[in-house]
């Protein structure tokens, strides 16, 4: 049989557009009378289509992998998986060209038989029942399609069969057979095409419907898939069994017409069972297991923010949107494992409240687990979510949860930082005004002076000072650190929260320069805290959180990806000051309200408890040198009063930080650490304070106990062993506050310009 190849090359150009004028009058389209067009019209038309053939780049299937190579989700717009010729084997380009176009690499770009062959049909009918597009002109329309996306108009507008979509097809057709190889045209075919089920490209259909490689397909496996691309609906296996048999014997039939299979082999291959092993689709974070949904969902939205994966949003989106990513991240799958068994054994789905824990490494910003109660999905009859507790809302969080007390490190960093020694003491009274204090732009007075709503008490009457930093650490005094921030200055506990990485609320708005910041309550993430105390147990680096290692692409080239500048943010002397005196919030058998959370190993740990007014809030945040992680629990929108208050089982008549989400704390951390090395902390010598010999009085205190104190002389000094704390008897020894000192009142205030 003679070959009709030269038409697509040896005729001039404007012959061949008048021949295409002609041919597509023949074609499966409504008459060109009816379209107002005549064959010259046609090649006219032909004509003015543009020569450039742009096809993009396939999208594929990215996979998500924890640290230590585990998958955690395949996410795509397009499951498919790009392959080679040699990596597809023979037998599926044998049955998809012998149903689709047997003539394949016989005829050019158009097959005149064919369209000779389809206009007779179609004559014959009165009707279009026949096309005659070529596997080169299908492949073309599936390129068209590919360009549109997921915009569903576009989508079809380039299945359209129209004559100017024909035309153009035509014309791409030509230029393509110009440029590429027969060979090379099927292999992007194979590759581009949809198989029905999500499965775009062959060896995305060998995966779906055999669990298989493309390679791997038997005779009556490659010839059943072949036999879909016509329909992928009408021929789907799964709902139309019969009808699927009946297209793959078809197929079967035409591979022995064009002697590529023998007569043995068809009659072997028809009498094969329509045998499926097929994997539903898992596409998404929705599909990651052991709560890790929320992590993944974090990950997408760094590629899709960070400037590093492209200069502009739509740059970033089209990066993420073709996929073939192979994206290894920092989540530890023993730590994950932990933190997600904490915060479902002790909170129940259930429940009105939920839990949330972040684990970070000090010193690299590694995310190590990002766990939550409730369930990553979209069904809230099973009490699922997408929002990510853990995080901020513009990284896919909602708008934070008051931290209370646990922000009161920051302010004791930023007085440590402004020169106010370790023995620094206030006088602490049970309640008292707020006082003016100085902001970054002038004085805040307080308009409430003299009236409830415009002081600030501690957890009880009894509660009364003077303090010293480390007791009034390990008790939670507020009116100590309210008076220690009138001594620095609200710009001062700012700016500190800056650069600790609290650059301001959890909904992106600005923290607001008032006395109760100092006392937590302004909104953040369990991440943000937890990689607060991650910089206290690195000695004062902060690192920028970190989710991904390293990427590569459909290439198996690597990817630039964003990069943890750790920066000094405080004296390594500050931190260790810091540490030693939050080792005393957790001491256990000492005052501090975290006394009760050691670890079954007893190693070091140091922390904070942080409990919200109303107890909507409650929180543990608390580290290793090694491992940094922070709970918070509490009502997942609009807040829940934890006040007799059922929680996974267990009745409560109030939650405290060291009640509620300690004991997760404990249980999520028992379970990390488990087998790693101990480590202690580089301490600091604290001074015991000087005790009143008698009701008169005297001997005073070390340090000031006035509301405003001024900086005395550092009694810092360094040190390796077990650090001097607060102590559990004497005159200043008040009953255990279980951490209801941690509570964050809100001051009826206004800053003044």
């Amino acid at each position: 049989m003679a070959s009709i190849r030269p038409i697509s090359t040896g005729l001039k150009f404007i012959g061949f557009s008048t021949l295409a004028g002609v041919l597509l009058a023949g074609m499966a389209l409504p008459a060109a009378g009816a379209l107002g067009l005549t064959a010259k019209s046609g090649a006219e038309s032909f004509e003015e289509v543009p020569d450039e053939l742009k096809t993009p780049p396939l999208s594929q299937a990215s996979h998500i992998y924890d640290a230590e190579g585990g998958l955690i989700a395949t996410v795509y717009g397009r499951f498919r998986t790009v392959l080679t010729a040699e990596e597809m084997g023979t037998l599926i380009r044998q049955a998809q060209v012998d149903i689709e176009d047997a003539r394949f690499y016989e005829h050019g770009a158009v097959d005149l038989k064919g369209v000779l062959r389809a206009a007779s049909k179609n004559a014959e009918s009165g009707s279009a029942v026949q096309g005659a597009s070529t596997l080169t002109q299908q492949y073309v329309k599936n390129v068209h399609v590919e360009q549109a996306g997921d915009d569903r108009e576009a989508v079809l507008a380039a299945q359209r069969k129209t004559l100017g979509r024909k035309i153009q097809e035509l014309k791409f057709a030509i230029k393509l057979e110009e440029e590429l190889t027969k060979d090379q045209i099927l292999t992007n075919y194979l590759n581009i095409t949809f198989y029905g089920n999500q499965a775009y490209g062959i060896e995305a259909a060998a995966q779906r419907y055999f669990s298989k490689r493309a390679k791997e397909l038997t005779v009556a496996e490659a010839a059943m898939l072949a036999g879909l691309v016509q329909n992928p609906t009408q021929y789907d296996p799964r709902l139309h069994p019969q009808a699927a048999q009946k297209r793959r014997d078809v197929v079967i039939d035409k591979m022995v017409e064009r002697n590529h299979l023998t007569a043995a082999q068809a009659a072997e291959a028809k009498a094969t069972p329509l045998t499926l092993r097929f994997q539903a689709p898992r596409n998404g974070c929705i599909t990651a297991d052991k709560g890790m949904g929320f992590f993944c969902d974090y990950v997408r939205q760094v590629i899709q923010q960070d400037p590093v994966f492209g200069a502009t949003a739509a740059d970033r989106k089209r990066f993420w949107d073709l996929g073939g990513l192979d994206i290894r991240t920092t989540l530890s799958p023993k730590r994950q494992a932990a933190a997600q068994n904490a915060v479902s054994t002790k909170v129940k789905v259930s429940d009105s409240v939920s839990a949330a824990a972040t684990m970070m490494e000090p010193g690299t910003g590694k995310i190590l687990a990002m766990a939550q109660t409730r369930p990553y999905g979209l069904d809230k009859g099973k009490n699922e979510t997408v929002v990510n507790f853990n995080v901020d809302a513009a990284m896919g969080g909602g708008n934070g949860f008051q931290p209370g007390s646990t922000f009161k490190p920051v302010v004791a960093a930023a007085a440590l930082e402004a020169g106010r020694p370790v023995t620094q003491a206030y006088s602490s009274p049970a309640r008292m005004d707020w006082p003016t204090m100085t902001t970054c732009s002038g004085p805040w007075k307080n308009q409430s002076k003299g009236k409830k709503e415009g002081s600030v008490p501690n957890d009880s009457d009894s509660e009364v000072g003077p303090y010293e930093l480390n007791e009034a650490m390990a008790r939670s005094v507020n009116t100590y650190f309210v008076q220690m921030e009138q001594d620095i200055g609200l710009c001062a506990v700012k700016q500190m929260a800056n650069r600790l990485g609290i650059k301001g609320r959890a909904s992106g708005k600005p923290l607001d320069e008032v006395p109760a910041m100092g006392l937590g309550t302004q909104e953040v993430a369990p991440m943000t805290m937890a990689n607060v105390y991650a910089t206290f147990a690195a000695r004062g680096m902060y690192c920028p959180p970190k989710a991904i290692e390293k990427i590569t692409n459909a290439e198996g080239k690597a990817v630039p990806v964003p990069e943890s500048k750790c920066e000094r943010v405080m004296s390594e002397e500050t931190a260790d000051t810091l540490n030693t005196v939050l080792l005393g919030v957790t001491e256990g058998g000492g005052v501090g309200t975290g006394r009760d959370l050691g670890l079954a190993d007893r190693r070091e740990i140091a922390g904070k408890t942080g409990t919200t007014d109303q107890k909507k809030s409650a929180w543990f945040t608390g580290y290793t040198p090694d491992l940094a992680t922070a709970v918070w629990l509490g009502g997942p929108v609009g807040g829940v009063p934890m006040r007799n208050i059922t929680i996974g089982g267990t009745y409560f008549p109030e939650v405290y930080g060291a009640t509620g989400p300690g004991p997760i704390w404990k249980l999520a951390m028992n379970q990390a650490v488990q087998g790693t090395p101990k480590r202690e902390f580089e301490t600091v010598d604290i001074p015991e304070p000087v005790r009143p010999a008698g009701p008169s009085g005297s001997p005073s205190p070390s340090g000031s106990t006035s509301g405003s104190a001024s900086p005395g002389p550092s009694a810092r000094t360094p040190g390796n062993g077990t650090p001097n704390r607060a102590p559990s008897n004497g005159a200043q020894n008040r009953g255990p506050s279980n951490g209801a000192s941690d509570r964050a009142p809100s001051p009826d205030g206004e800053q003044q310009p």
